[in-house]
């Protein structure tokens, strides 16, 4: 079993790659051979979005539902190129200011070069790791991250940092993998192998046990939504009766967006 250093380096090179691509990467839900779920939702038409750096790897768009007012002060967990950030932008406003926080110098390289563009005063990108925030206590109005929470091995820690660098207050919406259910071993391998984002998921009962855990109230689940995985991966790891039982018992992998209260 690979250790939390060891999956936080392969995660920091799969980004690293992704952020010097010229092109968009198939990001999560997809591979070069198999696009087995379209796990992002549509970004088009929602103000503030940037084209160049939108580069695919969502399960969500927290910022619809993050309640975010102008002139909050909101930070943006595995901002990659800064598509999320720059939303957020356009809703704080002037009087505002977004912080992005990414572990991947490539990514913050990226990010910096597309505010640089749009010549944003009031947005900053800043190398760092989720259970490890570089800000000080209760200086956050509004956290949100997009399906970056699940690849972090150590959530009670991650949520433990988005509590403590929130104002009594505030709160965080974030969208995420989460698994419901028993996924058989070599499906869930198989479903690594496609789509990265599933690799560090855990059931969702969980994941909202660790919320709860480390303080946080008014715990909401505003969409979710499955995602599909095609019926030639299902035959080729499973028997027909268990393709047959794993979908009568609903069992797989989903997006969810949450918020939460401190």
């Amino acid at each position: 079993m690979q250790n939390n250093n060891e999956l936080k380096n392969i995660v920091k090179e799969k980004y690293g790659q992704i952020a010097v691509m010229n092109n968009n990467n198939c990001g999560c839900g997809c591979s070069k051979t198999v696009e087995y779920s379209v796990i992002q939702d549509d970004y088009d038409g929602i103000k503030g979005h940037v084209a160049d750096a939108d580069l695919g790897l969502g399960c969500g768009v927290p910022t619809e539902y993050a309640g975010i007012k102008e002139g909050d002060t909101v930070v943006d967990f595995g901002s990659g190129a800064g598509n999320d950030v720059f939303i957020a932008r356009s809703i704080t406003g002037e009087t505002g200011k977004v912080i992005g926080i990414d572990f991947t110098p490539a990514m913050i390289q990226k990010a910096n070069k597309n505010n640089e563009k749009l010549g944003y005063k009031n947005v900053e990108f800043k190398l760092g790791e989720i259970e490890n925030i570089p800000l000080e206590n209760s200086t956050v109005d509004v956290v949100i991250s997009n399906c970056v929470l699940n690849l972090v091995p150590d959530k009670v820690k991650a949520f433990s940092e988005i509590y403590r660098i929130l104002n009594t207050g505030g709160h965080f919406c974030v969208s995420d993998i989460v698994l419901k259910g028993g996924l058989p071993a070599e499906l869930k391998k198989s479903a690594e192998l496609y789509a990265g984002c599933v690799a560090g998921a855990i059931q969702q009962e969980e994941y909202i046990a660790i919320i709860k855990k480390t303080g946080f109230s008014n715990i909401g689940i505003k969409t979710t939504k499955r995602t599909e995985i095609p019926e030639e991966i299902l035959k080729e790891y499973l028997n027909p009766s268990q393709v047959k039982e794993f979908k009568e018992k609903g069992a797989g992998i989903f997006s969810i967006t949450v918020s939460a209260e401190k």
